[in-house]
């Protein structure tokens, strides 16, 4: 693991967006760091004259904001992006996707499958992901190295994979890597049941004690498709909410991936359990899925998260794009423009994810005593002008490109717009050795 190191410093930016207090904007404000947290706000000249000689970072054109939470993502599979378009879910994973993961999964296919991905994520302000695939162990190493923020899933399923034999197997492995990176400040991990499609009651039962054990997080795919809520009541007689509800696992430790396709009892119960959501749009459409009900969820009180699911499914790991398409989407199947306005979104891609990951006491929002994991967004463009209000620019006109600089419990990993470690030469040499493998 890699021992961050940590220098007091001052960010001095033109426009804030704490998130918290609620739909405020702060200007020519600055954020004072000290040892990675964020030890005092204030304004630019009052900094000035308090810390005269403190390093500081002058953003005078950017809006700084929390760093962004992916709150589901399968990180690795950004190697397997664009080998397989234009078709359902399931026939995706049957025909394209299990067939190739059969074949090619390892722990380095996924060390560099993550390093490639959480690369892309951090230079687009991303810094904090929930990441569920195999070798979760080589997940870690890889995030570590990156300097991310990340919550690593134990995959479990019912069948046997490159990765594990069995259930026992996968429980094994998955608990071996998270004792590994028990004393990690930036990982830690969660259960991870694929899909009540392919994991049975026994283990799920298994994973419910085990997480009440160890305290820890649950996350599942849920309600993805209408074929898979058809197909569960065929075969187990109720949907499948209603099974997990039946198992006992519904709760605040658990969230869920995708729900698209919920009728409000069913988001009722989610509300009434502090079940959390995890939302991605592009995934959804990529994919033919549907449209999940977001703003339905926010008027229940369900805390909904932001998420770009893998890159073989999306095709970018871009949290500004799952920003845009939360919005529009919203509005059009709502038929309501009102509906999730950008304060809103901007707090389901921070606050709302970390709240759903359990860690809205550490990241999420420009608050004192948080970790000072910030990106800022450069506006100094002439496509961008004229520049009334910043949160709607962040939504509806900037994108990942414009993310100069980001900062991890303070330590600044991207840099006027550069990537600082890998190097780019680096994540080529990975995309272009698995690209041979993969055609072959």
């Amino acid at each position: 693991m890699t021992t961050p190191r940590h220098e007091d410093f001052i960010i001095e930016a033109r426009w804030m967006v704490p998130i918290e207090p609620a739909g405020i904007i702060l200007e020519n404000h600055a954020i004072f760091i000290q040892k990675g947290r964020i030890a005092d706000i204030f304004a630019i000249d009052i900094g000035r004259a308090r810390h005269p000689d403190m390093a500081r970072v002058q953003l005078p054109h950017h809006v700084l904001m929390p760093g962004l939470v992916n709150t589901h993502a399968h990180t690795a599979m950004s190697l397997l992006r664009g080998i397989a378009d234009d078709l359902p879910l399931m026939r995706w994973l049957r025909e394209a996707i299990w067939p190739r993961e059969s074949k090619h999964v390892s722990d380095s296919f996924v060390y560099e499958g993550t390093l490639l991905g959480g690369a892309e994520m951090l230079r687009g302000g991303i810094t904090c992901v929930n990441d569920l695939y195999f070798y979760p162990d080589a997940s870690a190493r890889a995030y570590d190295a990156l300097g991310m923020r990340a919550q690593v899933g134990m995959t479990v399923i019912d069948f046997p994979t490159p990765y594990a034999s069995d259930v026992d197997d996968y429980l094994r492995k998955g608990l071996a890597a998270r004792d590994a990176w028990v004393d990690s400040s930036r990982i830690g991990f969660f259960f991870a049941p694929h899909a009540p499609y392919t994991v049975s009651d026994a283990s799920l039962e298994r994973i419910r004690d085990l997480a009440e054990q160890l305290d820890a997080n649950i996350h599942i795919h849920l309600h993805e498709t209408a074929n898979e809520i058809s197909d569960a009541i065929q075969r187990d007689g109720i949907r499948p909410l209603a099974r997990l509800q039946a198992l006992g696992l519904l709760g605040p430790n658990l969230s869920i991936a995708h729900a698209v396709h919920m009728t409000d009892n069913e988001l009722r119960t989610l509300a009434d359990a502090r079940v959390g959501v995890a939302h991605n749009p592009t995934s959804n459409m990529k994919l033919a899925s549907g449209i999940a009900p977001v703003a339905r969820m926010v008027a229940t009180g369900i805390h909904v998260g932001l998420g770009t699911d893998g890159a073989a499914s999306n095709n970018r790991l871009d949290m500004f794009q799952e920003m845009r398409h939360a919005a529009l989407l919203a509005k059009v199947s709502t038929g309501d423009a009102a509906v999730l306005p950008a304060h809103q979104v901007l707090r389901m891609a921070t606050l709302d994810g970390a709240h759903i990951l359990g860690l809205q006491d550490q990241i999420g929002s420009i608050e004192i005593g948080k970790f000072a994991d910030l990106c800022a967004i450069s506006v100094n463009n002439a496509f961008h002008q004229p520049y009334f209000d910043p949160a709607s620019h962040l939504i509806y006109v900037v994108g990942r490109e414009e993310v100069t600089d980001v900062w991890v419990d303070g330590i600044r990993r991207v840099q006027d717009g550069t990537l600082l470690h890998p190097h780019n030469k680096e994540l080529m040499r990975i995309s272009g050795m698995w690209q041979n493998s993969l055609k072959a």
